[in-house]
């Protein structure tokens, strides 16, 4: 790569030299002022209740506060839910143990989902059903045909569905001017796209105990097999299990893999081929881990996903976190701290055209993904991330951990949302639910 390629535009530099800055970040100056500002009417102000209240959640009901009031938070860890009450709720606000005695209540508007993810989808299901609005963190789904299921509720329900995939919204807006680039042909032919999305951690073997008193375990689990309390199965590490999550794969693809999913305009569609290898901290046996008392994500991986058009999407855990797209015309880099390459800094002389940003952010102006989700609850538009292209996003990145856990290449029928010719890797496609705690 050239001294130019790889010059860094740093976020000074490109607000001041970059004429796209000027006409796309003008107004992000008053942008914090401005959400503090809004929706200050009691009249105004929405109803949200909080389901799963560890870190991410808080955070979101944080970025929520100027525009809802918190008035109930359900988790099965009540140290969670009390620390969480202080922080984003008031005295009015009720705590549950089970989120169906939150979502029973008819003066909740929207639920802001931050479970672990093997719980999201029945969870925003049950949401769905109860005529609520949705705000759920990725990655959204444990398998494929969740997501199916997912948006075809979305679909019956018409419900407002947003999924916390804050790279598209958040200022400085670098991810929505990578793909604005492509939409505007900067890039010319794009033929490759490299997610780097980083390894994961080994860990283990972990001792088996008991659980807090603070915490319903059982309830944690809800739809994943009856196991021992192990701590670094719970809070925090729960995602490197793939019994509550994918990963690498699925936690930051979830990022990465979707930018490019939108760089390259394929929101409907998805690879025909995967093939790829990984190293697992435990040994598989038919894609299963033979050890219960240890990470079992993969730790390394490298996976090509190949579209019908020959477009490759590579995903890796190797070289610098970001998304690097490649086209005839030139290369981009685009991560949250920076956005590089010779078509960017071409940007100052030959800037995007005006109301690019806008179009490609759905009509609306770029803003914080928070308020871009109340944006849509009041005129009942899609958010911009909305459930059917992320579903799209993540089948690849689900795809991808079918294909690193059975050690072989998969053929991917995205019309019929099928692998083709393999019946053992279809039955991967969804997972069994223990009794009582169904995903349907």
């Amino acid at each position: 790569m050239s001294k130019r390629v790889s010059r860094v535009v740093r976020r000074r530099e490109f607000l001041q030299s970059s004429a796209v800055g000027i006409a796309g970040f003008a107004w992000l100056g008053t942008e914090r002022r401005g959400a503090a500002q809004q929706a200050t009417s009691k009249n105004d102000r929405h109803a949200f209740g909080l389901i799963g209240a560890g870190g991410q959640g808080s955070y979101d009901a944080k970025r929520a506060r100027p525009f809802a009031d918190i008035v109930a938070i359900a988790d099965v860890d009540s140290d969670h839910a009390r620390r969480a009450k202080q922080g984003v709720g008031d005295d009015r606000t009720e705590l549950y143990e089970d989120y169906r005695r939150l979502l029973d209540r008819k003066d909740i508007e929207a639920v802001i989902i931050g479970t672990p993810d093997h719980w999201h989808t029945k969870i925003c299901l049950d949401a769905l059903r109860a005529d609520k609005d949705v705000y759920c963190e990725k990655p959204l789904t444990l398998t494929i045909d969740e997501g199916k299921m997912l948006c075809r509720e979305v679909k019956k329900t018409g419900r407002v569905f947003q999924v916390g995939t804050q790279q598209r919204s958040e200022p400085p807006h670098l991810f929505l001017t990578a793909v604005a680039m492509c939409r505007d042909g900067r890039l010319g032919n794009i033929r490759r796209v490299q997610a780097a999305i980083g390894g994961a951690p080994a860990g283990g073997p972990f001792a088996k105990t008991n659980p807090p008193p603070h915490l319903n375990w059982d309830f944690w689990l809800g739809p994943a097999p009856k196991v021992d309390y192990i701590p670094e199965r719970c809070h925090g590490s729960f995602r490197w299990w793939y019994e509550y999550s994918g990963g690498k794969m699925t936690d930051w693809g979830a990022h990465h893999v979707d930018i490019a999913h939108w760089a390259l305009d394929k929101q409907d569609t998805g690879p025909i081929r995967i093939a790829g290898t990984a190293k697992h901290p435990v040994p598989l046996e038919h894609g299963m881990p033979t050890r219960d008392d240890m990470f079992n994500t993969a730790t390394e991986f490298y996976v090509t996903c190949t579209f019908a058009d020959g477009v490759e999407l590579v995903i890796r855990h190797d070289t610098d976190n970001g998304v690097l797209i490649e086209g005839d015309r030139g290369r981009i880099f685009v991560n949250r701290g920076r956005l590089t390459g010779a078509p960017v800094e071409e940007l100052k002389e030959r800037p995007l055209p005006e109301g690019l940003l806008e179009k490609v952010y759905k009509g609306k102006k770029p803003g914080y993904h928070m308020r871009n989700f109340v944006e849509c609850l009041r005129d009942r538009t899609e958010p911009i991330s909305d459930v059917y292209s992320h579903h799209r996003a993540l089948t690849t990145c689900h795809l991808a951990n079918i294909a690193i856990r059975l050690g072989r290449e998969l053929r991917w029928d995205p019309k019929a949302e099928r692998i083709v010719g393999d019946d053992e890797a279809n039955g991967w496609l969804r997972r069994e639910s223990r009794q009582g705690y169904e995903v349907a």
